[in-house]
């Protein structure tokens, strides 16, 4: 039998768990958080593009101006990571977040991402779209509405961000779970390359409206990678043992669509065996001796993200062919065929459109670099090492101007003459209205190749 004197211990001990344990699950949920703000100063931002008295620090409170504003970034990058802040809002306050930005000016909605701050209940936002209120991603993954607090008094947030991987919890509720894997509008895609970044900078993103920042803090998330293993949505191209999957370069779409059954499994076998002497497999690694021809997809593509490592000897030379049309750039400064001295991701087959790359962004010929192209339609966005070199360019039809790009084909790595060493080559395909087995093959030209467009380097 427990004596009272023990019973009663036994409830103080209890009481005193009881009181305890809440406040370690407190710590336990804060534990890994860094602040992100002084309270004190704007030590750690930059501000792009200031409009007006931009941004201020008063009593532990980071705040827009009125009539001021502009990009608010943290000097630092991010990748993956939870983002925790309290927020006050006047009457028709409009703001936002900058998630994995830039370092920009601009509209970083696009060239980034944003999630929205904003008064929902006032009157001039009643027509706003749905992923254009609190919370929203902007134009991307629309929030729930109805749980800000009323203007004037604190609200608390939460932005979680883990590969495509976002949700938004507001006050405690989750407002936005959303996986960027699963948009599939092209209009969406086009204007939005920003969704596609792993990494960038956090920051506020001004409209001349007063809004209060307090208690900014973050825990970065472990970012792991293993060679040849695709990140989630992907699915690999190359399998890091082998060329299952793949095959040699038989002519080109239209010469390929003219031929008979017999005739082209004729050709594909003889392609097949060039390419095996030429294109093999060592330390995970796709590599091209410098002869022979191209390395193409066993299958055809339409709308698709694409993950590409690559990597060339001094004044190489290559490229990715996308629905089997030429090309994504890759050389180096130094290449011979490269006159104008412009780094890799141009699109350098294009006349009536952009060709060269948006900026310099190259690595060092021996060092591995990384491409993220998508292709949704006839537009192409590239990022090379997280640079953003083509920014929603029509890709035009090489082997006939007077078409657009097909809407499917192979995914080749072009064989120009230089030794080619490729790893991580993942592929995301994106529902699309055409079906591959049923569209229209490739038309045969309507106007000869004219002198001078032989040549697709």
């Amino acid at each position: 039998m427990i004596s009272q004197r023990n019973f009663l211990l036994g409830l103080s001990s209890a009481s005193v768990s009881a009181a305890v344990l809440p406040g370690c699950a407190a710590l336990d949920r804060e534990a890994g958080f860094l602040p992100l703000f002084d309270g004190q100063t704007l030590n750690g931002w930059q501000l792009l593009a200031g409009k007006g008295s931009g941004y201020g620090v008063k009593d532990g409170v980071l705040y827009c101006a009125k009539g001021g504003g502009g990009n608010l970034l943290s000097n630092r990058e991010y990748a993956d990571f939870i983002f925790r802040f309290e927020f006050k809002l006047e009457a028709g306050s409009n703001n936002g977040i900058a998630l994995r930005a830039p370092l920009a000016a601009g509209s970083l909605a696009y060239l980034g991402m944003e999630s929205q701050i904003l008064d929902d209940t006032d009157p001039k936002y009643a027509k706003l779209k749905a992923a254009q209120y609190h919370g929203s991603i902007y134009l991307i993954a629309p929030a729930r509405r109805g749980l800000l607090r009323p203007v004037g008094e604190w609200n608390e947030e939460e932005i979680y961000c883990r590969g495509r991987h976002l949700r938004v919890t507001l006050n405690g509720k989750v407002i936005v779970d959303a996986n960027l894997n699963n948009v599939t509008d092209r209009e969406t895609l086009e204007k939005h390359p920003g969704m596609l970044r792993n990494k960038g900078h956090i920051g506020f993103l001004g409209h001349n409206d007063y809004v209060e920042f307090r208690n900014l803090r973050i825990k970065e998330l472990p970012v792991a990678e293993v060679n040849n293993v695709p990140p989630a949505g992907f699915k690999r191209l190359f399998n890091g043992q082998d060329l299952e999957g793949w095959k040699g370069l038989v002519a080109d779409p239209i010469k390929r669509a003219k031929m008979s059954k017999d005739e082209l499994a004729a050709a594909q076998a003889k392609a097949d065996e060039q390419m095996a002497a030429h294109w093999g497999v060592a330390d995970g690694m796709l590599i091209f001796d410098g002869k022979g021809q191209s390395l193409c997809t066993a299958r055809d593509y339409a709308d698709f993200e694409m993950l590409c490592d690559w990597k060339i000897e001094p004044k190489g030379d290559s490229g990715i062919y996308v629905r089997g049309t030429p090309q994504i750039q890759i050389w180096e400064r130094d290449t011979p065929g490269n006159p104008k001295r412009v780094g890799s991701g141009g699109l350098y087959n294009n006349q009536k459109n952009a060709s060269e790359p948006l900026k310099w962004a190259d690595r060092a010929p021996g060092l591995w670099n990384r491409f993220r192209i998508l292709c949704v339609g006839e537009k192409i966005h590239v990022f090379l090492n997280d640079e953003l070199v083509v920014n929603n360019v029509t890709m035009e039809n090489f082997w006939d101007r007077t078409q657009p790009l097909f809407p499917f084909g192979q995914i080749e790595l072009q064989a120009h003459g230089s030794a080619l060493y490729f790893r991580n080559l993942y592929i995301r395909e994106i529902a699309t209205t055409t079906d591959p087995k049923s569209a229209t093959p490739p038309a045969a030209p309507k106007a000869p190749v004219k002198k001078g467009e032989t040549k697709a380097n």
